[in-house]
């Protein structure tokens, strides 16, 4: 597929098939993230691949946080629920870890944002459907150590499979809305 097309066709899916993700493909998606660009090629990330049980754990405890405080956030309520039943939809869910070291922070997540990115673009290349989950992180100390990793930090999640669904573009901001100019 052409790059231009592939992020032409990129949609946040959350209804999967069963079908479950080849293993050449899951490689090919960490791949890509490997071969991100990062801020002084640190390449600050870690990825663990989740399926079955391991996987609906995570969901689980995603439910615990929620169900302890259903308070609104950045507006939305709830969103820790639906992410997580996002999770148990999904046949496959990369979470995505890295060291943290305050001062490199920044630049980390966002190269670290980058390499999720990669993952995404490329699940359309490969004909699959991905979703990236930040509501993770509110349970993030919790998961990582359930996880074995209490040593990095949880950054966020991509549940991915094949699309059960395909949604229609969602509307997008003009050009003339998100360039700036110098104010003299």
């Amino acid at each position: 597929m052409e790059f231009n097309e592939v992020i032409q066709n990129r949609r946040s899916i959350r209804h999967f098939t069963l079908q479950e993700v080849e293993q050449d493909k899951v490689d090919q998606l960490i791949d890509c993230a490997r071969l991100c660009q990062s801020a002084k090629n640190r390449q600050p990330w870690s990825f663990m691949i989740l399926k079955g049980q391991e996987k609906n754990k995570v969901a689980d405890m995603m439910m615990e946080s929620s169900n302890k405080e259903s308070k609104e956030i950045f507006g939305y309520v709830n969103t820790v629920k639906y992410s997580a039943e996002i999770i148990k939809r999904a046949p496959l869910l990369i979470a995505v870890f890295q060291v943290y070291e305050e001062e490199w922070f920044a630049s980390d997540l966002l190269s670290t944002g980058a390499a999720i990115e990669h993952i995404c673009l490329e699940c359309v290349n490969l004909g699959l459907g991905s979703v990236w989950i930040g509501d993770i992180w509110f349970n993030e100390r919790a998961i990582s150590k359930y996880l074995g990793c209490d040593h990095l930090h949880l950054i966020s999640a991509v549940a991915i499979g094949y699309p059960a669904e395909t949604p229609k573009p969602r509307p997008r901001k003009s050009r003339e809305e998100i360039l700036l100019s110098k104010k003299l």
